[in-house]
């Protein structure tokens, strides 16, 4: 990886830490952003990098963020989409978005089509997308993005992860022929502070199980994997688990529905 830059979204802890650690390690230059100011400080000083800070609840934030990204950095050699929550209750962000989807689908689908234009110029290039397994328990009503009709913490996280996959699959029916790639994984059962916005129950449930769940330095390795590998290079479109290819369920295979979304992302996040 030496010469190649690789932005790392939730970089401050967890799995994005871990993976950003590790793409240091094999030589890349790792620009880390987080939100946590003191966090993202001391993953900055472990790579050996300036970091950027975002809130990834505010288009506006994740707008100048990549400002900063496009200014300082002349090539973009990998985006890794890994920044994520799960709420605890139905939360508005400012732009009038539910928090859950906001954070984890419109964010990170805002901050890639920012940088395409430096993705496509740095190729080959990649972005790779932090979705889960929890999609299955999602749905996409086009209608109802924002939950109004019966929300659930459990099922608006399963939809954002669902989106990810959706997203990452029209993604690369955009991407065919430009030596960009995108793909996204699952990265298992993992201790990490993903639930710090759930509600107490959910928070205290993770605690009382974390000691038997995956290291963030495993739920990494398939992210560090379609960072770098070869093999990885030559697939787009593509959700995988244990760095192998995975079948997500139906809906995350609808590339009808896959196209609606993107459509209805790009209004939502003012690209339209």
């Amino acid at each position: 990886m030496e010469g190649r830059t690789v932005v790392v979204t939730g970089a401050s802890s967890g799995i994005g830490e871990a993976a950003a650690l590790e793409l240091a390690r094999l030589g890349a230059t790792v620009v880390p952003v987080g939100r946590d100011p003191r966090r993202l400080a001391r993953i900055s000083e472990r790579v050996g990098t300036v970091g950027h800070r975002a809130d990834f609840a505010s288009l506006a934030d994740v707008r100048r963020l990549a400002s900063e990204l496009l200014a300082a950095h002349p090539r973009i050699d990998v985006l890794a989409n890994n920044a994520g929550l799960i709420a605890g209750r139905r939360r508005l962000t400012e732009d009038g978005h539910e928090l859950t989807f906001a954070v984890n689908h419109l964010a990170p689908f805002l901050l890639t089509n920012l940088l395409l234009d430096r993705l496509r110029e740095s190729a080959p290039a990649r972005v790779v997308t932090t979705s889960s397994d929890a999609h299955r328990g999602g749905l996409i009503d086009l209608d109802d993005l924002t939950g109004e009709r019966g929300w659930r913490s459990g099922r608006a996280y399963g939809t954002s992860k669902l989106a990810n996959i959706l997203f990452t699959r029209e993604l690369a029916r955009r991407l065919e022929g430009t030596g960009v790639v995108a793909n996204c994984f699952h990265p298992g059962v993992i201790r990490t502070r993903l639930t710090r916005k759930a509600n107490p129950i959910v928070n205290l449930g993770a605690r009382v199980i974390a000691p038997f769940l995956g290291s963030p330095k495993s739920g990494a390795e398939t992210l560090v994997y379609l960072a770098t590998s070869d093999e990885a290079g030559g697939v787009s479109g593509g959700y995988f688990v244990n760095s192998r290819p995975g079948r997500p369920n139906a809906q995350a295979q609808d590339d009808s529905l896959a196209e609606l979304l993107w459509e209805r992302s790009e209004e939502l996040t003012g690209l339209r």
